[in-house]
């Protein structure tokens, strides 16, 4: 089944990709922003920034690690919108609260639900954000307006039926 949560994700993914972040930078991006949409609409305590540690689930990583990781911390702009971010060797991810939402993260949470079709859907995401002029894709507002807002349901019933 496939929700609003996982059409967020992969068109917030698509719209980075078309916008120029890397494959996997892109994929953090679009889990970030559906995370954060999806808390935003419950309401949500703003958590304190620069994070004291960070988590990154489905990863290993050693502490020390976490420290280097951790310093790496800035605010990051895709057009109007800003999420906060950390470096990962030359990879850029974002994060909510201390949790940096990794490409694991959106494989489980998002792409694992499409299984051998998630291709067919990155590809439909992506033709989809490439039609429409990158002013309104940097746009917070115009993307949901005009980009997500209009297909989200049509797009999850869709979808869950591949």
């Amino acid at each position: 089944m496939i929700g609003r949560f996982q059409v967020m994700a992969i068109l917030q993914a698509a719209r980075a990709k078309v916008l120029g972040l890397a494959l996997d930078s892109a994929k953090s991006w679009g889990l970030n922003r559906a995370i954060f949409y999806a808390a935003a609409k419950k309401g949500f305590v703003k958590p304190k920034y620069p994070p004291s540690e960070v988590k990154i689930p489905e990863k290993v990583i050693e502490e020390e690690m976490r420290k280097e990781i951790a310093k790496t911390f800035e605010i990051y702009h895709l057009g109007d919108e800003m999420a906060y971010s950390v470096k990962m060797g030359k990879k850029r991810m974002f994060m909510i609260g201390n949790e940096v939402q990794s490409p694991e993260s959106f494989y489980k949470q998002v792409e694992s639900r499409l299984g051998k079709n998630f291709p067919k859907v990155w590809d439909e995401a992506i033709s989809i954000c490439k039609s429409y002029d990158k002013g309104i894709l940097k746009s917070q507002r115009y993307f949901y307006e005009t980009v997500y807002k209009p297909r989200r349901d049509e797009l999850a019933t869709k979808w869950s039926k591949l």
